[in-house]
């Protein structure tokens, strides 16, 4: 199944299948459209009112999830494309969410500056809020869960990604660091599970790999990945486990109108560097250590998005 949202601000359901050729075939629309005889009150009035910037699926329950730049969100129930619930989550855009699949809660981030947390309430389907998280004074573009809903990270526009931990006794998420390295606003995180890699994407067109210590709340920038002349809108990784040495793709697309496969591989320590790990990367990477600034004035001015007077401005900007 997949899940797309459009100019007209519907979501569209589409069924796909893997042969000689992919091929696609749209299921529904959400809202679902009205005969032409019925007044189509219903179907406006659960409409957003603006851009659809996020969307999350909650598997046990059948229930799509859409935020919007009206400041809501929705929740939709597939089997009979309803909308269940429809809230006033944020004072500003509503920039990203994740659910924890284990319980349900959302995780809903803004322009606001605040990340909010959402349970329902099963016997109506409304929702309700339990925490608001705002350490960060800067917009929040992207919220991100780690498996277990342990670590929450949030990547904000002045370049800095928070990161929270849930508590085992209150279960309530206290905030524990951030991680700096980015020039300019963090706009997608992703999360490699497996190796306690976390990614992000950036406006400053490059890709960071983080790695938590053990038994630590640290974050090391292992990896910065270079070749993008954009803002780099969107990442995902997939993990490939062997004994020693692993390796994970990293999908990146953005806003110069391309999207790169990367593969990294990752030999783990033995011995007494069983905790220590080596990152190899191929073209377009950048060796841990080495500044990755020196060559971004030559990426700059190769940019069709980013030109040296959007550069220069952003820099005067005060948001650090």
């Amino acid at each position: 199944m997949l899940l797309t949202s459009h100019k007209d601000l519907r979501i569209r359901v589409w069924n796909f299948t893997v042969s000689e050729k992919l091929r696609f075939k749209k299921v529904c629309s959400l809202p679902k459209r009205s005969s032409f005889l019925l007044l189509p009150r219903t179907e406006t009035t659960q409409l957003h009112k603006d851009t659809i910037s996020c969307m999350g699926y909650y598997n046990a329950d059948g229930l799509l999830y859409t935020a919007s730049h009206d400041r809501t969100v929705k929740a939709w129930r597939l089997s009979d494309r309803k909308c269940v619930n429809s809230f006033l989550a944020h004072d500003d855009h509503v920039n990203s969410l994740t659910l924890n699949q284990a319980d349900g809660c959302l995780f809903t981030a803004s322009s606001d500056a605040t990340v909010k947390i959402w349970r329902r309430l099963y016997r109506d389907n409304s929702h309700t809020l339990t925490m608001t998280l705002k350490f960060q004074t800067s917009p929040v573009n992207t919220v991100v869960l780690d498996a277990n809903a342990a670590l929450l990270y949030s990547g904000c526009s002045d370049g800095t990604v928070n990161f929270w931990e849930k508590e085992k006794q209150s279960y309530r998420y206290k905030h524990m660091g951030l991680l700096q390295g980015h020039r300019f606003a963090v706009l997608c995180l992703a999360v490699a599970e497996k190796l306690k890699l976390v990614l992000s994407g950036s406006e400053d067109t490059t890709v960071r790999i983080w790695r938590k210590q053990e038994g630590g709340y640290c974050h090391e920038c292992v990896v910065v990945l270079e070749g993008h002349r954009g803002p780099v809108r969107c990442l995902a990784a997939t993990v490939e486990m062997e004994n020693i040495v692993s390796s994970f793709l990293v999908y990146s697309g953005s806003l110069d109108q391309t999207f790169k496969v990367w593969r990294v591989k990752v030999v783990l320590g033995l011995g007494d560097d069983k905790n220590k790990m080596w990152l190899d990367y191929g073209e377009g990477g950048a060796p841990p250590g080495d500044s990755i600034y020196n060559s971004l004035g030559d990426l700059y001015h190769m940019s069709p998005v980013l030109s040296p007077s959007w550069v220069q401005k952003k820099l005067q900007a005060n948001y650090f």
